[in-house]
């Protein structure tokens, strides 16, 4: 196997293991609350409580993107109706601070993460990753997976979902090249509209992105870029993200073509999209000062990621993002742990963290520990499988 099909697999694993581990803590903003619930911090898979210490579960608007309060009262729920099918009495519960991803069982992924390894199955079955073509089958399948009762467990789903079915349940188009004229419409009207939808402007666009970028490491480094961001302009219209996946892919793509992270993530921190490199360099320094002191780093992490960006929105979510992985560009285990434990948006930001990780850890004698690969929902340890036999057989990566 070549060392790039190596690193595809890892990536993979990478994304799937670093969801997971975070999925009981997501949005945990206060970390103490972490130890707290968890008598410690997080160090293996672990099952969700059934409460979360600041969910706005119930404030969210279940009939399209962002708050209730800025909905239209007569808007009918898509959650429930549409998409998660019987989760809206979670949504709606008098005590308002259920978990967002109450119903999952330890090593389970976040509707993202599913929907970035289904897209990563159906791309590994197509001639090119770069044509609309894919595009239009991996969006017939997200909304075949999406509207079927009982497709997965999860609770919550983010605003990029709830709008996209929103616009969906009007005419409701199944077959690939009509859901991808759906889309395509969508996202212009989107794009050109006077004011932007901001719950888009966010980290979550780069789950389901990851795989266009996998499925592309071969290809030449414009091809991949072009490929990832014209799907995430389908999924997440927001005219600010074009430039920030463009960082991201060209990082991933260069990382599983063996380029060193620290030093993919160094340019992507001064880059002047983000140009956040100062204020990283004294939360690296103090790190590097902590010596052997595991809690004192981790404090400090801990800080930089608040500092830069916990919430999901860009570009914070990315520099934190990137911060992590230049602390931790020859370490995927701690760096998946320390991304798991600063809290915040950790599943979105950890997917495309160990992503990175594991692509590089393939390059330099080393992996994702099989005991995490093992540990994942069985369901999802065979998809992966499955990915990886079809990248053996059918694709040219």
């Amino acid at each position: 196997m070549s060392s790039v099909r190596v690193s595809v697999s890892e990536a993979l694993w990478g994304m799937c293991v670093a969801d997971a581990l975070s999925m009981p803590v997501h949005w945990y903003y206060n970390t103490a609350d972490i130890r707290r619930d968890f008598s410690g911090w997080i160090q293996s898979y672990r099952t969700p409580r059934h409460t979360h210490p600041s969910s706005i579960l119930s404030l969210s608007n279940t009939a399209g993107s962002g708050r209730s309060a800025g909905s239209a009262a007569a808007a009918v729920s898509v959650v429930g109706n549409v998409i998660l099918h019987d989760k809206l009495k979670f949504w709606t519960a008098p005590r308002g601070s259920v978990h967002y991803h109450h119903d999952l069982p330890a090593g389970a992924n976040t509707l993202n993460v599913l929907c970035a390894v289904r897209a990563a199955g159906v791309l590994s079955s197509v001639r090119c990753v770069c044509d609309a073509s894919a595009r239009a089958a991996v969006l017939q399948d997200y909304v075949q997976f999406m509207t079927t009762p009982g497709s997965h467990r999860d609770t919550y789903a983010e605003s990029f979902h709830r709008g996209f079915f929103s616009d969906w349940q009007q005419l409701r188009p199944t077959a690939a090249a009509q859901v991808l004229e759906f889309a395509e419409r969508r996202s212009t009207r989107m794009l050109t509209a006077a004011r932007a939808d901001d719950q888009l402007n966010a980290i979550g666009c780069l789950p389901m992105a990851i795989p266009f970028i996998l499925l592309s490491a071969t290809a030449n480094e414009d091809q991949a870029v072009s490929a990832a961001v014209e799907f995430v302009k389908l999924t997440h219209p927001h005219p600010a993200l074009e430039p920030l996946v463009c960082v991201y892919a060209r990082a991933l793509h260069a990382t599983l073509n063996g380029a060193c992270v620290k030093q993919q993530a160094e340019a992507a921190l001064r880059s002047p999209v983000l140009n956040t490199w100062n204020t990283c360099q004294k939360f690296i320094q103090q790190a590097e000062r902590c010596g052997a002191s595991a809690e004192e780093r981790l404090q400090v992490h801990q800080r930089a990621v608040e500092t830069l960006g916990l919430a999901c929105y860009t570009p914070g979510a990315f520099s934190s993002l990137f911060y992590l992985a230049y602390s931790f560009h020859d370490d995927v285990v701690e760096g998946i742990l320390a991304n798991t434990n600063c809290g915040g948006e950790n599943c979105n930001r950890g997917a495309a963290l160990g992503a990175l990780l594991g692509a590089r850890a393939a390059h330099i004698g080393s992996s994702v520990p099989q005991h995490w690969k093992s540990g994942l929902l069985d369901t999802q340890q065979h998809t992966v499988h499955d990915i990886l036999h079809n990248l053996n057989t059918h694709t040219p990566v």
